[in-house]
């Protein structure tokens, strides 16, 4: 059992995870990148958690059927349970040398069950179907099965395209049918909205009053995003804020246990591990848990496992009561905290925000740095921002465009894949923050979150920091014990991430 707070296997990547909610813990299936060149095929592989914090890798799940199979790569799909007790497993089945008539390599749905309790699986090439007419061949993928109990009957819902019409626009949602899990009938899609390339890992289920859709989608923002809905037949309504975390946590699916709903993605990694690199598919295994507002609506925060977990206090204060008034009423100020942190750490800061005579927030901006210099100058900053209603990660110096004064990135005023809404009306606000390495997890209120990774680091110092308003900040910081390090990536392997 692996004590970690954010899950990665050895010598390889997370990808998209496929959560089953058991009597006693979080069974998560996921695909298993490796990166490498030339590929063997991706399998999906095996964790275990009972409690958020500790996980078992129980490795191979369901293998790759090889360099001829339909299934060299074994994609998202999802898990149900019938009601003889055998568990069906629907994937997506891809090899680049399959193509189909877009002239793509073909995506089909692929079935398995397992009599054993999930032990072990057998396929069912068989029961293996395509994209239907109407739909183009190479984006037919990540179908998700739930149980309609109102109709009786079994819904598949897949990631699709129409064959024809703007391509920006032509994801839907496909939809079919059983009674038996293994003969399918296509109806009319559960959601057509003609707006994305295509809705990824789709995820559905009721929660109280409501039924949610929630998808992942690249040609807008790069994000997994929500819907809300009273019935299956939608329609699927947006909320104000749809998004359940920014660019980094991506394709983020569900699970239900004891009555919770947990949130299970991926952080991305950049390119040649530095700030400045492109995004790359797979990454590093995190969760968030989804809290239910009176409205339907949804938050989304660390779960209570993950900062209970960090329960040694460090001697990190701001001052000798642990507070501070920090900020000017016309201009800029910090107060580093006392001390360094380690590598693992989490920060509780509780901030309050003064009003004006109008009752507004009469503050710009306030918030947290981290791995900062001893003077506070270099540093990232998770910056709350009351005026416009929003949080976001910013880093002090920024990049670099030449060598003369005025290049230094100035017009980019942050992280703008990172911005999160969110209400910062004048009262006390909270941000619990994680920081693991080079991964960085922080929740506001326990409502909005915002993950990422980082790895620049100018120093080992964090502080508070407020603009335009005097704001008064409690900070506190803990840590866990230590945890072994993964296993480096192969040389062969790091040489292509």
């Amino acid at each position: 059992m692996s004590e970690t707070t954010y899950y990665r296997p050895a010598g390889a990547w997370v990808g998209d995870v496929i959560p089953v909610g058991r009597d006693d813990a979080f069974w998560l299936y996921y695909l298993h990148e490796r990166r490498e060149t030339p590929s063997a095929g991706m399998p999906w592989h095996l964790v275990v958690t009972d409690d958020l914090v500790r996980y078992e890798d129980r490795g191979l799940a369901v293998p790759s059927g090889g360099p001829d199979a339909p299934d060299l790569n074994v994609y998202t799909g999802s898990v149900v349970t019938d009601d003889d007790g055998t568990h069906h497993l629907f994937y997506t089945g891809q090899n680049p040398d399959r193509c189909g008539a877009d002239g793509r390599p073909l995506q089909l749905v692929m079935h398995a069950v397992s009599t054993d309790d999930m032990r072990t699986w057998t396929k069912l090439p068989e029961d293996t179907f395509g994209a239907g007419p109407g739909y183009e061949t190479g984006d037919w993928r990540d179908p998700f099965v739930l149980r309609d109990d109102a109709a009786g009957l079994w819904r598949m819902i897949v990631t699709a395209r129409h064959d024809a019409g703007p391509q920006r626009r032509r994801g839907v949602l496909a939809q079919l049918t059983s009674h038996d899990l293994r003969h399918w009938e296509p109806v009319g899609p559960l959601w057509d909205p003609g707006r994305h390339v295509a809705h990824e890992c789709p995820d559905v289920f009721r929660w109280g009053d409501w039924w949610y859709l929630v998808y992942s989608e690249f040609s807008d923002a790069f994000a997994t995003r929500y819907r809300m809905a009273r019935s299956l037949a939608g329609p699927w309504v947006a909320p104000e804020r749809d998004t359940i975390d920014g660019r980094s946590f991506y394709a983020a699916k569900s699970a239900e246990r004891d009555g919770r709903r947990v949130f299970f993605g991926w952080i991305a990694t950049r390119e040649g591990g530095h700030d400045d690199g492109p995004w790359e598919w797979a990454g590093t295994l995190a969760t968030l848990e989804a809290r239910r507002h009176d409205d339907g609506t949804l938050g989304f925060a660390i779960p209570a496992e993950v900062l209970d977990s960090f329960a040694e206090p460090l001697p990190v204060t701001l001052g000798d009561a642990g507070e501070a008034a920090v900020g000017r009423p016309d201009g800029y100020d910090a107060v580093l905290a006392d001390g360094d942190v380690p590598d693992r750490y989490r920060v509780r800061l509780d901030v309050e925000i003064p009003a004006d005579a109008t009752g507004r927030a009469a503050c710009a901006e306030t918030g947290l740095l981290l791995h900062a210099s001893d003077d506070g100058d270099e540093a990232w900053a998770l910056r709350l921002e009351p005026r416009r209603g929003r949080l976001v990660l910013d880093r002090w110096p920024r990049r670099r465009t030449g060598g003369e004064q005025w290049q230094i990135s100035g017009d980019v005023p942050h992280a703008v894949e990172l911005e999160r809404p969110c209400d910062l009306r004048a009262g006390r606000h909270r941000l619990d923050v994680v920081v693991d390495g080079e991964i960085l997890q922080a929740t506001l209120d326990g409502d909005v979150s915002l993950s990422t990774r980082v790895h620049r680091r100018a120093g080992d110092r964090i502080g508070v920091f407020a603009a335009d308003g005097v704001v008064r900040a409690d900070l506190a910081v803990t840590t866990r014990g230590d945890r072994p390090a993964p296993e480096p990536v192969p040389a062969a392997v790091a040489a292509t991430s």
